[in-house]
């Protein structure tokens, strides 16, 4: 029983300690979803790429853009944080790639940027994800709300917390 009582206070001990850091480079062939998606696209727009650090570590990471409406392809996604940039004008946060180094890190990381997205002004907080079962399975295992599936994506949303 002791085993156990450690390994959970290990566990949330390191989910405590963890900060979301904005990160500027990444190895993006690590992107299990878009690894075909360049660093400089990622940060091009507003974009950005959000770590999960735990001391010195990071043990997730997401990828975020800000649009003004839900993209059903990255073509769109593009083309609207583009156009959001341009305005400057970010009312929904789209998730567009999210993987954890560390078990429960995924989620974790979908917290914090539900905070961040909270504090910013952020309406919503939305996915574009991959037609996978496991893509499915952990947004809605995280809380979220399928609201749509596209010819070769799925939108899920997040309710954030005010």
């Amino acid at each position: 029983m002791q085993k156990y009582k450690g390994k959970i206070d290990g566990f949330f001990r390191w989910v405590k300690g963890a900060e979301l850091v904005e990160l500027q480079e990444i190895d993006v062939n690590e992107d299990p979803v878009r690894p075909d998606l360049s660093l400089e696209w990622r940060l091009a727009n507003s974009r950005k790429i959000f770590g999960l650090k735990y001391e010195d570590d990071i043990e997730g990471i997401i990828c975020v853009a800000f649009t003004n409406d839900i993209p059903h392809s990255v073509k769109e996604l593009d083309m609207m944080s583009e156009l959001a940039h341009l305005k400057d004008e970010k009312k929904i946060a789209i998730a567009y790639t999210v993987w954890s180094r560390k078990r429960g890190a995924g989620k974790e990381i979908i917290n914090k940027v539900l905070e961040y997205a909270t504090k910013q002004g952020i309406e919503r907080v939305v996915t574009l994800s991959p037609l996978t079962p496991m893509a499915t399975h952990f947004h809605i295992r995280n809380g979220a709300k399928q609201i749509s599936i596209n010819e070769k994506t799925q939108n899920f949303e997040y309710e954030l917390r005010v």
